[in-house]
């Protein structure tokens, strides 16, 4: 197993990270402890969750994941010290998340006590906002016109971000978190973060994780360079496409226990005619290196510089393994190129 710097902190986390979002529905305890057992036996040192864990995300489902993974802890003292947990605070927009309202520093302070009591652990190694209060370009909002900037008051959110960087500089200073990062957010957001934190010497974020894919690349390179030059880690989500790169629900397969099984088919976004015949020409190009699609997406995105740990999951102990391996793989540069000239078709399928 490799290693990197998480961003400028003194982390040295896998180039692999084990996420655990379907821990509560589709898994259950058995089923995370043998992927956690596993992946720590192969070297990955790295457990992503969120508090509204599982997904899909419902009432019954928050913070369902979290506790798993503590049940886990409370069984494996002597190993805690040697795990770095990441975790989440939810933003604004689910009802039965502090009745859907923004990120504040009450949240902030009100999230850490519920999380690290689920965890069953005196400290958080690394706490993300989920995503930002006001409207950004993740969950197929990339598209030009899909939201206006004019509607976001930059003051008032230069304001709640200063405010949120006080309440994680209290939880550091209480010991409660070590570092802090960022998710679903844009080359704005994060200087905005880095620029209070160095003018009122607030927490630095030391990361930010998005969806990153040979499906999903909108954030290459100008997102990548700006974490690549403030050393901060880049921590691409779904790197598989949420299983579209597959190949299972090639031909409108819905698999049995799968993710998009238990979904509505109309909020399927990902699933575009173009998005499916790129996955049928990369499965052809895994298909020819005899290693499956799922490795070639992963081996691909663990090649991308500035990448510095991907978020695998899996619903089973045969695909965490396939997947793992993965990272084994170095694309020559003949299966780069050929990748390269599928991107170029399918620059943004979804």
């Amino acid at each position: 197993m490799e290693y990197a710097k998480l961003g400028h902190s003194d982390l040295q986390v896998s180039r692999v990270c084990l996420g655990s979002m379907t821990w509560g529905v589709q898994n259950n305890q058995q089923d995370a402890d043998l992927q956690i057992n596993h992946a720590l036996e192969q070297g990955i040192n790295f457990i992503d969750t969120a508090e509204m864990y599982a997904i899909p995300a419902t009432p019954d489902t928050y913070g369902k994941t979290e506790t798993i993974i503590g049940d886990w802890i409370s069984r494996h003292q002597a190993q805690r010290q040697n795990t770095i947990i990441a975790t989440k605070v939810a933003g604004p927009g689910m009802h039965w998340v502090r009745d859907g309202g923004p990120i504040t520093a009450e949240a902030v302070i009100q999230s850490v006590e519920k999380s690290l009591q689920r965890l069953q652990t005196d400290y958080i190694d690394l706490y993300q906002l989920h995503w930002p209060n006001r409207t950004s370009p993740h969950f197929g909002k990339q598209w030009p016109n899909t939201f206006s900037f004019d509607e976001v008051d930059v003051t008032a959110q230069r304001s709640q971000m200063l405010e949120i960087l006080q309440a994680l500089q209290e939880c550091v200073s209480a010991g409660k978190i070590r570092h802090c990062g960022l998710s679903d957010e844009t080359p704005w957001g994060i200087s905005t973060y880095l620029e209070l934190a160095k003018q009122h010497s607030l927490p630095k974020m030391v990361s930010i994780q998005n969806e990153f894919s040979l499906l999903c690349q909108k954030d290459w390179p100008y997102l990548i360079e700006h974490c690549h030059h403030n050393d901060v880690a880049y921590l691409p989500w779904s790197p598989l496409a949420t299983g579209l790169l597959s190949g299972k629900y090639a031909n409108g397969a819905r698999p049995d226990g799968s993710r998009w099984s238990l979904m509505n088919p109309s909020s399927i976004y990902r699933s575009s005619d173009l998005a499916h015949q790129a996955v049928a020409q990369y499965s052809q190009i895994a298909h020819d290196l005899n290693i499956t699609p799922a490795q070639l997406a992963l081996a691909w995105c663990n090649s991308v510089q500035g990448v510095t740990s991907s978020i695998i999951g899996a619903t089973n102990l045969s695909q965490l393994k396939e997947n793992i391996a993965a990272f084994d793989i170095t694309l020559d540069e003949q299966a780069l190129a050929r990748i390269t000239q599928v991107i170029k078709q399918f620059p943004a399928p979804y």
